[in-house]
Protein backbone atom coordinates (compact mmCIF):
# COMPACT_ATOMS: atom_id res chain seq x y z
CA UNK A 1 0.00 0.00 0.00
CA UNK A 2 1.52 3.33 -0.94
CA UNK A 3 1.37 5.90 1.90
CA UNK A 4 -0.93 8.86 0.37
CA UNK A 5 0.13 12.48 1.02
CA UNK A 6 -1.97 15.18 -0.11
CA UNK A 7 -0.61 18.92 -0.06
CA UNK A 8 -3.25 21.83 -0.24
CA UNK A 9 -2.20 24.06 -2.17
CA UNK A 10 0.26 25.29 -4.52
CA UNK A 11 2.12 29.05 -3.51
CA UNK A 12 5.42 28.93 -2.22
CA UNK A 13 4.92 27.09 0.19
CA UNK A 14 2.89 24.33 -0.81
CA UNK A 15 4.77 23.74 -4.47
CA UNK A 16 8.04 23.67 -2.67
CA UNK A 17 6.53 20.79 0.15
CA UNK A 18 5.27 18.54 -2.96
CA UNK A 19 8.12 18.72 -5.38
CA UNK A 20 10.36 18.36 -2.13
CA UNK A 21 8.30 15.14 -0.61
CA UNK A 22 8.41 13.60 -4.30
CA UNK A 23 12.35 13.67 -4.64
CA UNK A 24 13.10 12.27 -1.13
CA UNK A 25 10.61 9.46 -1.38
CA UNK A 26 10.20 6.85 -3.80
CA UNK A 27 7.37 6.76 -6.27
CA UNK A 28 6.22 3.03 -5.42
CA UNK A 29 6.19 3.50 -1.57
CA UNK A 30 4.02 7.30 -1.28
CA UNK A 31 2.02 8.83 -4.08
CA UNK A 32 1.51 12.71 -3.71
CA UNK A 33 -1.69 14.21 -4.78
CA UNK A 34 -1.20 18.49 -4.92
CA UNK A 35 -4.37 20.46 -5.27
CA UNK A 36 -4.94 23.84 -6.42
CA UNK A 37 -7.32 25.66 -8.30
CA UNK A 38 -5.15 27.23 -11.23
CA UNK A 39 -2.70 24.77 -13.07
CA UNK A 40 -0.12 27.66 -13.18
CA UNK A 41 2.20 29.04 -10.49
CA UNK A 42 1.43 32.22 -9.17
CA UNK A 43 4.18 34.49 -8.19
CA UNK A 44 2.62 36.51 -5.56
CA UNK A 45 5.19 38.79 -5.20
CA UNK A 46 5.27 39.96 -8.71
CA UNK A 47 1.42 40.53 -8.42
CA UNK A 48 2.41 44.52 -8.15
CA UNK A 49 4.30 44.39 -11.36
CA UNK A 50 1.54 42.16 -13.25
CA UNK A 51 -1.06 45.39 -11.88
CA UNK A 52 0.66 47.75 -13.87
CA UNK A 53 0.87 45.78 -17.24
CA UNK A 54 4.20 43.73 -17.23
CA UNK A 55 3.66 40.51 -18.83
CA UNK A 56 5.24 37.65 -16.40
CA UNK A 57 6.88 34.45 -17.19
CA UNK A 58 3.99 31.13 -17.44
CA UNK A 59 5.40 29.00 -15.18
CA UNK A 60 2.48 25.68 -15.75
CA UNK A 61 2.95 23.25 -13.07
CA UNK A 62 2.73 20.40 -15.62
CA UNK A 63 6.49 21.00 -16.71
CA UNK A 64 7.27 21.99 -12.79
CA UNK A 65 6.43 18.32 -11.76
CA UNK A 66 6.95 16.83 -14.54
CA UNK A 67 8.82 13.16 -14.53
CA UNK A 68 8.40 13.61 -10.40
CA UNK A 69 5.32 11.08 -10.21
CA UNK A 70 3.27 14.54 -8.65
CA UNK A 71 -0.36 14.34 -9.48
CA UNK A 72 -1.78 17.92 -9.68
CA UNK A 73 -5.38 18.23 -9.02
CA UNK A 74 -7.29 21.17 -10.38
CA UNK A 75 -9.56 22.02 -7.86
CA UNK A 76 -10.90 23.95 -5.46
CA UNK A 77 -10.73 22.67 -1.38
CA UNK A 78 -14.08 23.09 0.11
CA UNK A 79 -13.90 20.87 3.79
CA UNK A 80 -11.21 19.02 5.63
CA UNK A 81 -12.11 16.18 8.37
CA UNK A 82 -9.33 15.71 10.17
CA UNK A 83 -10.88 13.06 12.13
CA UNK A 84 -11.87 11.02 8.96
CA UNK A 85 -8.99 11.94 7.22
CA UNK A 86 -10.31 13.09 3.95
CA UNK A 87 -10.78 16.34 1.96
CA UNK A 88 -13.37 17.21 -0.13
CA UNK A 89 -12.90 19.53 -3.66
CA UNK A 90 -14.79 20.76 -5.90
CA UNK A 91 -13.51 20.67 -9.50
CA UNK A 92 -14.38 23.45 -12.41
CA UNK A 93 -16.88 21.32 -13.61
CA UNK A 94 -18.68 21.17 -10.43
CA UNK A 95 -17.85 17.53 -9.53
CA UNK A 96 -17.22 17.19 -5.91
CA UNK A 97 -14.89 14.42 -4.46
CA UNK A 98 -13.39 13.14 -1.38
CA UNK A 99 -9.52 12.52 -1.01
CA UNK A 100 -8.01 10.13 1.17
CA UNK A 101 -5.10 10.86 3.42
CA UNK A 102 -2.03 9.49 5.38
CA UNK A 103 -0.81 12.81 5.73
CA UNK A 104 -1.76 15.68 5.24
CA UNK A 105 -0.09 19.31 4.48
CA UNK A 106 -2.46 21.94 4.46
CA UNK A 107 -0.56 24.97 2.26
CA UNK A 108 -4.15 26.51 1.30
CA UNK A 109 -2.03 29.79 2.10
CA UNK A 110 -3.96 33.61 2.41
CA UNK A 111 -6.14 36.26 1.09
CA UNK A 112 -6.64 39.65 1.71
CA UNK A 113 -7.81 41.14 4.52
CA UNK A 114 -10.41 43.73 4.44
CA UNK A 115 -10.75 44.33 7.82
CA UNK A 116 -14.18 44.55 8.14
CA UNK A 117 -13.68 48.19 7.14
CA UNK A 118 -17.48 49.33 5.21
CA UNK A 119 -17.15 49.77 1.33
CA UNK A 120 -13.93 47.81 0.93
CA UNK A 121 -15.02 44.57 -0.48
CA UNK A 122 -17.73 46.99 -2.80
CA UNK A 123 -15.44 49.56 -3.81
CA UNK A 124 -11.36 48.38 -3.16
CA UNK A 125 -9.04 46.70 -5.42
CA UNK A 126 -6.78 43.94 -4.37
CA UNK A 127 -3.08 42.86 -5.53
CA UNK A 128 -3.44 39.42 -2.80
CA UNK A 129 -4.38 37.12 -5.90
CA UNK A 130 -4.17 36.81 -9.62
CA UNK A 131 -7.67 37.61 -10.30
CA UNK A 132 -7.61 40.67 -8.09
CA UNK A 133 -4.14 41.72 -9.97
CA UNK A 134 -6.18 41.32 -12.92
CA UNK A 135 -8.99 42.97 -12.27
CA UNK A 136 -6.98 46.46 -11.05
CA UNK A 137 -4.91 46.17 -14.23
CA UNK A 138 -7.93 46.71 -16.18
CA UNK A 139 -8.93 49.30 -13.94
CA UNK A 140 -5.65 51.54 -14.34
CA UNK A 141 -5.45 51.13 -17.84
CA UNK A 142 -8.68 52.64 -18.55
CA UNK A 143 -8.04 55.34 -15.78
CA UNK A 144 -7.24 58.88 -17.36
CA UNK A 145 -4.26 61.29 -16.39
CA UNK A 146 -4.72 63.01 -13.59
CA UNK A 147 -6.90 60.80 -11.39
CA UNK A 148 -6.49 60.00 -8.12
CA UNK A 149 -5.18 56.36 -6.93
CA UNK A 150 -4.86 55.50 -3.23
CA UNK A 151 -2.84 52.71 -1.80
CA UNK A 152 -4.00 52.40 1.74
CA UNK A 153 -1.56 50.21 4.09
CA UNK A 154 2.11 50.99 4.73
CA UNK A 155 3.58 47.59 5.00
CA UNK A 156 5.72 45.94 1.96
CA UNK A 157 2.85 45.53 -0.25
CA UNK A 158 1.78 48.78 0.06
CA UNK A 159 5.20 50.20 -0.50
CA UNK A 160 5.62 47.96 -3.48
CA UNK A 161 2.61 48.78 -5.39
CA UNK A 162 2.38 52.35 -4.78
CA UNK A 163 5.91 52.70 -6.09
CA UNK A 164 5.22 50.28 -8.51
CA UNK A 165 2.15 52.38 -10.05
CA UNK A 166 4.09 55.58 -9.65
CA UNK A 167 6.86 55.10 -12.04
CA UNK A 168 4.69 52.85 -14.44
CA UNK A 169 2.03 55.89 -14.28
CA UNK A 170 3.77 59.07 -13.79
CA UNK A 171 0.31 60.72 -15.52
CA UNK A 172 -1.51 59.91 -12.07
CA UNK A 173 -2.15 61.17 -8.80
CA UNK A 174 -0.82 58.51 -6.26
CA UNK A 175 -0.78 58.52 -2.44
CA UNK A 176 -0.32 55.96 0.09
CA UNK A 177 -2.27 56.04 3.52
CA UNK A 178 -0.32 54.28 6.61
CA UNK A 179 -1.67 53.86 9.94
CA UNK A 180 1.72 54.98 11.43
CA UNK A 181 4.70 56.73 9.81
CA UNK A 182 6.19 56.05 6.13
CA UNK A 183 8.43 52.74 7.00
CA UNK A 184 8.54 52.91 10.55
CA UNK A 185 9.67 49.86 10.91
CA UNK A 186 12.76 50.41 9.24
CA UNK A 187 16.51 51.95 10.27
CA UNK A 188 16.56 55.37 10.11
CA UNK A 189 18.63 54.88 7.18
CA UNK A 190 16.03 53.07 5.32
CA UNK A 191 13.19 55.38 6.43
CA UNK A 192 15.34 57.90 4.71
CA UNK A 193 16.04 56.51 1.71
CA UNK A 194 11.95 55.66 1.20
CA UNK A 195 11.10 58.74 1.49
CA UNK A 196 13.66 59.61 -0.71
CA UNK A 197 11.88 58.03 -3.47
CA UNK A 198 8.22 58.57 -2.71
CA UNK A 199 9.53 62.41 -3.41
CA UNK A 200 11.03 61.77 -6.37
CA UNK A 201 8.12 59.48 -7.88
CA UNK A 202 5.31 61.93 -6.77
CA UNK A 203 3.75 60.33 -4.11
CA UNK A 204 1.88 61.96 -1.45
CA UNK A 205 1.86 59.97 1.93
CA UNK A 206 -0.79 60.34 4.47
CA UNK A 207 0.46 59.18 7.72
CA UNK A 208 -1.02 58.02 11.10
CA UNK A 209 -4.05 57.79 8.69
CA UNK A 210 -6.51 54.87 9.59
CA UNK A 211 -8.69 54.39 6.77
CA UNK A 212 -12.03 54.23 8.45
CA UNK A 213 -14.45 53.40 5.18
CA UNK A 214 -13.91 53.07 1.30
CA UNK A 215 -16.49 54.82 -0.99
CA UNK A 216 -16.42 54.59 -4.92
CA UNK A 217 -14.42 57.77 -5.11
CA UNK A 218 -13.00 58.74 -1.96
CA UNK A 219 -11.59 56.81 1.62
CA UNK A 220 -12.55 58.69 4.95
CA UNK A 221 -10.25 58.21 7.69
CA UNK A 222 -10.65 58.24 11.48
CA UNK A 223 -10.61 62.23 12.18
CA UNK A 224 -13.02 62.72 9.20
CA UNK A 225 -10.87 63.51 6.26
CA UNK A 226 -11.82 62.74 3.24
CA UNK A 227 -9.29 61.72 0.47
CA UNK A 228 -10.00 61.45 -3.05
CA UNK A 229 -9.81 58.16 -4.85
CA UNK A 230 -10.55 56.98 -8.17
CA UNK A 231 -8.89 53.74 -7.50
CA UNK A 232 -8.28 52.05 -3.71
CA UNK A 233 -5.72 49.59 -3.61
CA UNK A 234 -6.35 47.47 -0.48
CA UNK A 235 -3.05 46.10 1.13
CA UNK A 236 -3.65 45.93 4.77
CA UNK A 237 -2.33 42.58 5.47
CA UNK A 238 -3.82 39.14 5.15
CA UNK A 239 -5.78 36.51 6.48
CA UNK A 240 -6.15 32.92 6.26
CA UNK A 241 -9.00 31.17 4.87
CA UNK A 242 -11.87 29.67 7.44
CA UNK A 243 -11.12 26.11 6.56
CA UNK A 244 -9.02 25.07 9.29
CA UNK A 245 -11.29 26.56 11.68
CA UNK A 246 -14.21 24.26 10.94
CA UNK A 247 -11.96 21.32 11.80
CA UNK A 248 -10.97 19.88 15.52
CA UNK A 249 -7.21 21.06 14.30
CA UNK A 250 -5.97 23.63 17.40
CA UNK A 251 -5.97 27.11 15.49
CA UNK A 252 -5.18 30.58 16.59
CA UNK A 253 -8.29 33.22 17.19
CA UNK A 254 -8.00 34.06 13.53
CA UNK A 255 -7.64 30.46 11.71
CA UNK A 256 -3.90 29.62 11.68
CA UNK A 257 -3.12 26.28 12.62
CA UNK A 258 -0.64 25.95 15.57
CA UNK A 259 2.73 23.70 14.44
CA UNK A 260 5.90 22.74 16.37
CA UNK A 261 9.04 22.86 14.74
CA UNK A 262 9.21 20.54 12.71
CA UNK A 263 5.68 21.79 10.84
CA UNK A 264 3.45 19.44 12.61
CA UNK A 265 -0.32 20.18 13.91
CA UNK A 266 0.33 20.24 17.40
CA UNK A 267 -3.07 18.36 17.70
CA UNK A 268 -3.29 16.14 15.39
CA UNK A 269 -0.24 14.38 14.52
CA UNK A 270 -0.97 13.37 10.85
CA UNK A 271 -1.13 16.91 9.23
CA UNK A 272 1.51 19.27 8.55
CA UNK A 273 0.75 23.18 8.28
CA UNK A 274 3.05 25.81 6.37
CA UNK A 275 2.53 28.97 5.27
CA UNK A 276 0.47 31.49 5.66
CA UNK A 277 -2.04 29.19 6.98
CA UNK A 278 0.19 28.37 10.19
CA UNK A 279 1.61 30.03 13.43
CA UNK A 280 5.39 28.79 13.85
CA UNK A 281 7.33 30.57 16.15
CA UNK A 282 10.49 31.65 15.43
CA UNK A 283 13.70 33.28 17.73
CA UNK A 284 12.48 34.67 21.04
CA UNK A 285 9.70 32.60 20.88
CA UNK A 286 7.51 35.31 18.18
CA UNK A 287 5.61 34.03 15.60
CA UNK A 288 7.12 33.89 12.14
CA UNK A 289 5.40 36.60 9.61
CA UNK A 290 3.37 35.58 6.97
CA UNK A 291 5.99 36.03 3.57
CA UNK A 292 7.53 33.84 0.94
CA UNK A 293 10.65 34.35 2.98
CA UNK A 294 9.42 32.23 5.84
CA UNK A 295 6.63 30.31 3.79
CA UNK A 296 9.52 28.36 1.66
CA UNK A 297 11.78 27.02 4.65
CA UNK A 298 8.59 26.11 6.51
CA UNK A 299 8.21 23.91 3.14
CA UNK A 300 11.87 22.66 3.34
CA UNK A 301 10.66 21.83 7.17
CA UNK A 302 8.00 19.93 6.46
CA UNK A 303 9.09 17.55 3.90
CA UNK A 304 12.39 16.91 5.35
CA UNK A 305 10.35 16.13 8.82
CA UNK A 306 7.51 13.78 6.90
CA UNK A 307 10.20 12.05 4.37
CA UNK A 308 12.35 11.17 7.93
CA UNK A 309 9.24 10.09 9.81
CA UNK A 310 8.29 7.96 6.75
CA UNK A 311 11.90 6.27 6.42
CA UNK A 312 13.15 5.95 10.02
CA UNK A 313 15.47 8.78 9.77
CA UNK A 314 16.26 12.00 12.15
CA UNK A 315 13.53 14.28 12.26
CA UNK A 316 14.74 17.93 11.47
CA UNK A 317 13.69 20.56 13.95
CA UNK A 318 15.79 23.79 12.38
CA UNK A 319 15.12 27.54 13.93
CA UNK A 320 14.31 29.74 11.39
CA UNK A 321 15.55 33.02 11.20
CA UNK A 322 15.57 36.54 9.19
CA UNK A 323 18.13 37.94 7.54
CA UNK A 324 16.54 41.05 5.65
CA UNK A 325 13.64 42.30 4.19
CA UNK A 326 13.87 42.97 0.33
CA UNK A 327 11.41 45.58 -0.35
CA UNK A 328 11.03 46.90 -4.86
CA UNK A 329 10.49 50.08 -4.76
CA UNK A 330 9.70 50.07 -8.72
CA UNK A 331 11.60 48.44 -11.61
CA UNK A 332 14.98 51.01 -10.91
CA UNK A 333 15.31 51.40 -7.10
CA UNK A 334 14.78 49.05 -3.89
CA UNK A 335 15.44 48.91 -0.38
CA UNK A 336 16.80 45.73 1.13
CA UNK A 337 16.57 46.15 5.17
CA UNK A 338 19.23 44.04 6.99
CA UNK A 339 17.57 42.38 10.15
CA UNK A 340 17.95 40.57 13.47
CA UNK A 341 16.73 36.87 13.53
CA UNK A 342 13.67 37.71 14.72
CA UNK A 343 13.02 40.38 12.29
CA UNK A 344 13.87 43.82 13.76
CA UNK A 345 15.80 46.11 11.68
CA UNK A 346 19.73 47.21 12.43
CA UNK A 347 21.46 49.51 10.85
CA UNK A 348 22.55 48.34 7.82
CA UNK A 349 20.85 48.68 4.51
CA UNK A 350 21.15 48.42 0.51
CA UNK A 351 19.34 50.76 -1.82
CA UNK A 352 19.34 52.06 -5.13
CA UNK A 353 20.14 50.04 -8.12
CA UNK A 354 21.75 47.18 -6.22
CA UNK A 355 19.10 46.63 -4.21
CA UNK A 356 16.89 46.67 -6.98
CA UNK A 357 18.66 43.63 -8.69
CA UNK A 358 19.03 41.67 -5.36
CA UNK A 359 15.10 41.78 -4.99
CA UNK A 360 15.00 40.67 -8.62
CA UNK A 361 17.26 37.99 -7.84
CA UNK A 362 15.43 36.87 -5.11
CA UNK A 363 12.48 36.66 -6.43
CA UNK A 364 13.86 34.56 -9.36
CA UNK A 365 15.73 32.22 -6.78
CA UNK A 366 12.13 32.43 -5.20
CA UNK A 367 10.04 31.01 -8.78
CA UNK A 368 13.71 28.73 -9.05
CA UNK A 369 13.57 27.30 -6.04
CA UNK A 370 9.55 25.94 -6.52
CA UNK A 371 10.89 23.84 -9.53
CA UNK A 372 14.33 22.93 -8.01
CA UNK A 373 13.03 21.91 -4.38
CA UNK A 374 16.22 19.75 -2.86
CA UNK A 375 18.71 22.79 -3.86
CA UNK A 376 19.53 26.20 -3.46
CA UNK A 377 20.22 29.01 -5.95
CA UNK A 378 21.90 28.16 -8.85
CA UNK A 379 25.34 28.60 -8.30
CA UNK A 380 25.11 31.74 -10.65
CA UNK A 381 22.95 33.38 -8.12
CA UNK A 382 24.77 31.85 -4.82
CA UNK A 383 27.95 33.88 -6.58
CA UNK A 384 25.98 36.95 -6.81
CA UNK A 385 23.98 37.32 -3.89
CA UNK A 386 27.44 37.32 -2.12
CA UNK A 387 28.18 39.60 -3.96
CA UNK A 388 25.50 41.73 -3.20
CA UNK A 389 25.65 41.28 0.55
CA UNK A 390 29.19 41.86 0.36
CA UNK A 391 28.89 45.29 -1.44
CA UNK A 392 26.19 46.15 1.02
CA UNK A 393 28.24 45.46 4.23
CA UNK A 394 30.80 47.37 2.20
CA UNK A 395 29.06 50.40 1.42
CA UNK A 396 27.15 50.60 4.48
CA UNK A 397 29.13 53.07 6.90
CA UNK A 398 27.02 52.02 10.43
CA UNK A 399 29.76 49.72 11.43
CA UNK A 400 27.60 46.69 11.23
CA UNK A 401 29.59 43.10 11.28
CA UNK A 402 28.41 39.71 10.33
CA UNK A 403 25.92 40.48 7.77
CA UNK A 404 23.95 37.48 6.10
CA UNK A 405 22.31 37.38 3.14
CA UNK A 406 19.07 34.83 3.47
CA UNK A 407 18.34 33.44 -0.48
Amino acid sequence: MQHRIVVLGAGYAGAVAAGRLARRLHRDEVAITLVNTEADFVERVRMHQLAVGQELQPRPFGEMFAGTGVELKLAEVTAVDVDRKTVTVLDAYGTEEALEYDTLVYALGSRWNDQAVPGTAEHADQIASRPGALRLRERLARLDGGQPVLVVGGGLTGLEAATEIAEARPDLDVALAARGELGDWLSPKGRRHLRKVFDRLGITVHEHADVTAVGADHVTTADGTAVPAAITVWTTGFAVRPIARATTLDVTDTGRIVVDRSMRSVSHPDVYAIGDAALAMGPGDEPLRMSCATGTPMAWQAADAIAARLTGGNVPRTLMRYFNQCISLGRREGLIQYVTADDRAVRAVLTGRFAAGYKELVCKGAAWGVANPLLGLPSRRRHLVRELAGAAAGRDRSGAEGVRVSP
